[in-house]
């Protein structure tokens, strides 16, 4: 649902687009259902017009002065309540019909008429009037009249006709029904089309969005495939701009490590001078310019770290690194006899420079090598596609929870929160978040601390 929420240039095309095509369909398949009917109503229309005129061509006057209708061939007018009727009527003192003949098929009912049939008529002289009406079985009736004056009468005569209109309805909703489905399927295929259409269409905007992603996650340096003309200069002003960045970060590099020098140098004057003069003061001297240059260090770390996680995306084997510090700090620890059991995958990458995974690593080992009893172990799992998590676990004395709590406040130092519970890891935690990462401490399955790290990865 979070997702249908937020905007989509797919979906909007694709709503327009169907909005449009099935708004089009539906005047269509209306238009088409109203034509077929007015042409099937019509065609009805000329067969009862055909037997009005028979009527009128063979209605005769008696000697008495009655109407006689002609001797019609048609069985169903024979038939009673076949269906289709006639009738030969004339216009009553109080404005109703009076009929005089009726066919056989009305047996001793009458057709209905409108109550302004006469008016109508008589407005009309010579031409025929339509509409529909219930038969005596209580069918829909289509049925017609004309009014006209036959030799030796002087009342006008009304000749009508009507027959059952259920075939033509039944047809005509097997006619909206039958389009209704092929309009349908016109319309699921025409938004199938659609669909396709806008995939094919934007189809380099998702190939630039996935080399984007590639530059972020380290495996392209900048944007290379070709673009259609509208997509191109997006594409030049994204390689500009990662160009633009990437000597921001150089630049940010080279005053980090001018100020490096510059502030390094002056301390380590002073501490050379207070640790060879001696006394209260020096004592003073040395102990502030330690802790200054502790938080130099600290500061400028975290400041080369910031730069390099806006840098192009370099990557680093994590297996490598793990290999390469177990086998530096066996040697250092080898007094202790420590061991050092670590596993990772080949094919996992951590998303940064190789120097931050020594340190991020290389602290956070150290410390257990340190601690531990003589049992270290290092596992690195990619939990998804741009994360990973680093444990490092020691079978020493590890921490209370209070002391955990207090150890991973953001820049805290653990040679002052947590005595002797190891240094570095306060540059781990900076690290981390540096990287968008984080540390967390917690018991080892081993009996000592336990330190879980939380990298992006870069993709193999």
């Amino acid at each position: 649902m979070e997702a249908l929420r937020q905007p989509s240039l797919v979906r909007r095309l694709v709503i327009l687009a169907a909005g449009w095509s099935l708004a089009v369909l539906l005047v269509s398949a209306i238009v088409l259902a109203m034509l077929f009917q007015q042409a099937a109503i019509r065609r009805f229309d000329q067969g009862l017009s055909e037997l009005i005129d028979n009527l009128t061509a063979g209605t005769t006057i008696a000697d008495k002065g009655e109407v006689v209708a002609p001797a019609l061939t048609d069985l169903r007018a024979l038939r009673a309540f076949s269906g289709k009727y006639w009738q030969i009527a004339e216009p009553g003192k109080d404005g109703k019909l009076q009929v005089l003949v009726r066919s056989r098929s009305l047996w001793d009912s009458e057709l209905k008429a409108p109550a302004d049939i006469v008016t109508r008529l008589d407005a009309a002289p010579g031409r025929p009037v339509s509409y529909d009406t219930r038969g005596p079985l209580d069918e829909p009736l289509r049925a017609m009249a004309t009014q006209a004056k036959l030799p030796n009468r002087a009342a006008p005569v009304i000749f009508m006709a009507a027959e059952d209109r259920s075939p033509v309805d039944r047809d005509v909703r097997g006619f909206i029904t039958a389009t209704a489905v092929a309009f349908l399927l016109l319309g699921v295929g025409m938004i199938a089309a659609v669909v396709i259409q806008v995939r094919v269409g934007l189809n380099p905007l998702f190939a630039l969005r996935r080399e984007v992603a590639a530059v972020r996650r380290g495996k392209a340096e900048r944007v290379q495939q070709a673009y259609p003309t509208e997509l191109s200069p997006l594409a030049d002003e994204l390689n500009a701009l990662m160009a633009h960045n990437q000597e921001v970060v150089e630049r940010q590099r080279t005053h980090v490590g001018n100020l490096a020098h510059a502030l390094k140098t002056p301390l380590s004057v002073m501490l050379t001078e207070a640790r060879q003069t001696g006394g209260a003061l020096a004592d003073i001297v040395e102990t502030q310019a330690e802790a200054m240059r502790r938080q130099v260090d600290h500061h400028l770390r975290r400041a080369r770290a910031a730069a390099r996680t806006q840098g192009s995306g370099e990557r680093t084997s994590v297996a490598d690194v793990l290999d390469e510090l177990s086998r530096t700090l066996e040697r250092i620890f080898q007094d202790k006899g420590v061991e050092i059991d670590w596993d990772a995958e080949d094919d996992l990458y951590f998303l940064g420079e190789r120097q931050d995974l020594l340190e991020l690593a290389g602290n956070a080992m150290e410390n257990a090598g340190k601690w531990c009893s003589g049992r270290v172990r290092v596992r690195a799992i990619p939990t998804s596609a741009e994360r990973l998590k680093l444990s490092i676990e020691d079978d020493g004395p590890g921490l209370t929870e209070a002391e955990r709590e207090e150890v991973v406040q953001r820049g805290a130092r653990l040679d002052e929160n947590a005595p002797g519970s190891g240094l570095g890891l306060s540059i781990v935690d900076e690290l981390a978040r540096a990287y968008g990462g984080s540390l967390r401490l917690g018991e080892a399955r081993l009996g000592g601390l336990l330190v879980e790290l939380d990298l992006p990865r870069a993709e193999a």
